[in-house]
């Protein structure tokens, strides 16, 4: 995987973007929960910040063989899916005509794998961003407009080599015009909606690949974007709450529908340390650093009696550590397989959630994330079906499960030796049902599972599928409550089985070991088992614990090298140094290999993160301590320090440590 690099596009597009969003975002974070009393002429009138998704397509001139990029539901194109900020000021006249000003920045998707064909070289696009003047009218709530204004973008051509791996990916600024239509209406409080097209035209420019021993191309994009966005008006006092009924025009609050975002900023770095050699998927001895940040909007709404439809389209960028390779217990909960220098969009969370109250006792349902308010029966089943991390449902842990708020590493916030089904960032397709109690609960999932260890690309049928059953206990000792989940799993997959790998390569040395296990790769199953514990031991203090198994058998195919894990720890809340909302965390985790899977690595097999060429086994140990200090009730900052000894099992490399800085805002 390359690795990042900064450049002052970079920096302008994406990161000077974002921390708008995110002041943003933190003032409308402060506001009053309910709208000014509504008025009979709504207003236009004000600043407003939001953001935006949707599809767009168009060329960049013949010849320049453009990347496919993911459409998902629709076809690949050199942008497919978008998704992006935008800013801006209206002033709405006596005459009801609306004269504004936007700002916005789109983001393109990660490239459609199956669909690249083989090249010398692909065109490809990172973001675009405009400056628009807007002129509308206003029918009360309804506003129709046109835009136009300045345009620029960042283009780049990778260059392959004969086997297809990028080797060089030369990039440009282009400037140009754009100009669009659209229509945006009132939806409830200060929120507004909008549906908008935009064609932007950039200007050309040439790539000499004479260096390369290809003739120079001319990029010329012309793009076509269709976006669906929503805004927050803040007034002509974007940074203060309105002082009175009349500060700004609003409509009444919703109950059908809520938003909520987060974002969070991880750097980490480890200095030199012990390295007599090192393989293709090793941690370099040398020290290195690296960052990730992800921006996740999470959008609910209330369809049906007892049905929910959620959303949740994110923006990532970053590596991880050697980009997310050489440890089996990596320590950024944030680095994804698939990370990018540019921010990226993905619709990580699409589902259908369908409730069944079954009568008797109810409890309140808070407003959050992935969560409507209201009430619900204590008695219920619940069906959920679409797309969505196989953690949002299984293997929850109060104090051990959330990388943005908690521990960071994996093998601390999840059962590590549970390889639960997961394309490249995290996510998988299908159904999990629910009977809920009020002192237990059982839930199972069917799921897809990647076409092969590693992939992308999602799948389920007779040879390919993944399926988790999971009992949750509730019970209070001495009053303080506590939970027990006991989980089985069993996976299918495209994978190679470690002993026959082992076989074919010794009766044939000169053969490479990961290409023998590539050819023998067929429907193989893998099953285990893990048990997650979490108890209050009194107000302010938790413990938790894990203890997770596979059968070690055949390769690992979604999450990392890991067989057999023991990990737990306490957390803290500061109440008794007189901070009750920051939080401190101490534990460990114990990794460890099968026989024929650490047999595998030693004779140079490469798994899904680690692989040294060569191995003295010892199992993985990882400690880990944060603080996480509340700077407001928006955002934290935290502190986190791991030691990893044995990296990757191997006891000649080694011990490293890791310092993180995590900013994280959630509204």
């Amino acid at each position: 995987m390359n690795r990042s690099t900064r450049s002052w596009e970079r920096v302008v597009a994406g990161v000077g973007l974002s921390l708008l969003a995110l002041d943003g975002a933190a003032a409308a974070a402060d506001l009053p929960l309910k709208a000014p009393a509504f008025k009979a002429v709504y207003d236009w009138t004000g600043f407003y910040l939001g953001g935006h998704f949707g599809y767009g397509g168009g060329s960049f001139g013949p010849g320049t063989n453009p990347l496919p990029e993911q459409g998902v539901v629709f076809p690949h194109s050199i942008t497919g899916l978008i998704g992006g900020y935008q800013a801006g000021y209206n002033r709405q006249f006596p005459s009801r005509v609306v004269l504004g000003i936007e700002a916005d920045a789109s983001f393109t998707s990660p490239q459609d794998a199956p669909a690249v064909m083989p090249a010398p070289f692909h065109t490809t696009l990172d973001y675009v961003s405009t400056l628009r003047g807007r002129v509308g009218y206003a029918f009360g709530t309804l506003m129709p407009y046109l835009t136009g204004g300045f345009a620029w973008g960042h283009s780049r051509v990778e260059l392959n080599d004969s086997a297809g791996n990028v080797v060089s990916s030369p990039g440009q600024t282009q400037a140009g015009w754009t100009a669009g239509a659209g229509v945006e209406f009132a939806v409830s409080g200060n929120w507004s909606a909008k549906v908008e097209y935009d064609y932007i035209g950039l200007s050309r420019r040439m790539y000499d690949l004479s260096d390369f021993g290809l003739p120079g191309i001319n990029v010329d994009p012309s793009i076509h974007l269709a976006k669906l966005g929503l805004n927050y008006r803040f007034g002509d006092t974007p940074w203060t709450a309105p002082v009175s009924a009349n500060a700004q025009t609003a409509l009444p609050e919703s109950d059908v529908w809520n938003i909520h975002a987060q974002t969070t900023f991880l750097p980490s770095v480890y200095p030199a340390f012990r390295s007599p050699y090192a393989g293709t998927d090793s941690l370099p001895g040398g020290g290195q650093s690296r960052e990730t940040w992800t921006a996740t909007a999470f959008l609910g709404v209330r369809l049906w009696q007892g049905a929910e439809f959620y959303f949740d389209p994110e923006l990532a960028q970053g590596f991880g550590l050697n980009g997310t390779l050489g440890l089996a217990g990596f320590p950024n909960g944030e680095a994804q397989k698939a990370g990018a220098p540019y921010f990226k969009i993905r619709p990580q969370r699409y589902y259908l959630k369908q409730t069944f109250g079954l009568g008797g006792e109810q409890e309140d349902v808070p407003d959050g994330a992935n969560q409507l308010p209201g009430k619900r029966d204590i008695d219920r089943i619940t069906l959920i079906v679409g797309r969505f991390a196989v953690g949002d449902f299984f293997d929850g842990n109060t104090y051990a499960k959330d990388p943005r708020a908690d521990f960071m590493n994996w093998a601390m916030w999840s059962s590590a030796a549970y390889d639960f089904p997961a394309d490249l960032p995290g996510y998988t397709r299908g159904g999990v049902v629910e009977l809920n109690r009020k002192d237990w609960a059982v839930r199972a999932g069917l799921f897809e599972v990647p076409s092969a260890p590693n992939s992308d690309v999602l799948t389920l049928g007779d040879k390919n599928f993944g399926t988790v059953a999971e009992l949750e206990e509730r019970y209070a000792p001495f009053d303080q409550p506590g939970k027990l989940r006991l989980g089985i799993f069993a996976n299918r997959g495209f994978t190679g089985n470690y002993n026959q790998a082992l076989a074919i390569e010794d009766a044939n040395p000169l053969l490479d070991i990961n290409a023998v296990m590539a050819s023998i790769r067929t429907a193989n199953f893998k099953y285990g088992f893990y048990v997650n514990m979490e108890q209050q031991l009194m107000k302010d203090v938790g413990l938790f614990a894990r203890a997770s198994w596979n059968d070690g058998q055949n390769e690992i195919l979604s999450f990392t090298d890991i067989d057999r894990s023991l990990s737990g720890g306490l957390s803290i809340k500061g109440s008794s140094w007189g901070r009750p909302s920051d939080t401190i965390g101490i534990g460990g985790a114990i990794n460890g290999l099968s026989a024929g899977h650490r047999d595998f690595l030693a004779a140079g097999g490469l798994g899904l993160l680690i692989g040294d060429g060569r191995l003295n086994y010892r199992p993985e140990q990882i400690l880990e301590t944060y603080y996480a200090y509340a700077i407001n009730n928006s955002f934290t900052f935290t502190a986190d320090y791991q030691l990893i000894t044995n990296p990757a099992y191997n006891a000649d490399r080694g011990p490293v440590s890791i310092f993180s800085g995590r900013l994280h805002g959630e509204f």
